[in-house]
């Protein structure tokens, strides 16, 4: 399952998730206000970070620079601590799954959450140059779920 982290003003948050509505890719969305994060949460991005909390986190955020915070000094239990206690020091969205993250939204970059077998679909319909019939095919692709001939399963 996707999860999006986002906040209510972020732009970029509502794109994400008008993407993912409009290609039916199931989230769940965790409001960084309204949902508390866990240090489970920040693993699991920290997981898929190649640059750690560098990936993750805004140094030019306003509470880092009323505190004066060097990210250099904090110990990763204390950086966690920090970001639970103010997590809008997190870059926005950030988009989760088991196998991969994106922080902030690219038109390009979601793709990577594009289900399994729709990926197929358009790979066997279209060729990499021509992706006129792009929406043709996810017409299909939903049709094939709502006809019970996709399930969930399958996309996993």
């Amino acid at each position: 399952m996707i999860t999006i982290y986002t906040t209510p003003s972020c732009s970029s948050c509502r794109k994400a998730k008008k993407w993912l509505d409009e290609h039916k890719v199931p989230y769940e969305e965790k409001n960084l206000f309204n949902h508390r994060i866990t240090e489970e949460d920040i693993e699991l991005m920290l997981k898929h970070a190649e640059n750690g909390f560098d990936d993750i986190i805004s140094t030019r955020s306003k509470v880092f620079k009323e505190e004066e915070l060097d990210v250099e000094d904090m110990s990763v239990s204390e950086l966690k601590n920090f970001i639970i206690q103010n997590p809008s020091v997190l870059k926005r969205p950030i988009i989760v799954d088991s196998k991969r993250m994106q922080v902030g939204y690219n038109d390009e970059e979601i793709r990577v959450f594009i289900p399994k077998k729709l990926r197929e679909m358009i790979m066997r319909e279209n060729s990499e140059e021509d992706f006129a019939h792009y929406q043709e095919t996810l017409n299909r692709y939903f049709k094939a779920i709502e006809d019970g001939e996709i399930s969930e399963e399958d996309e996993e």
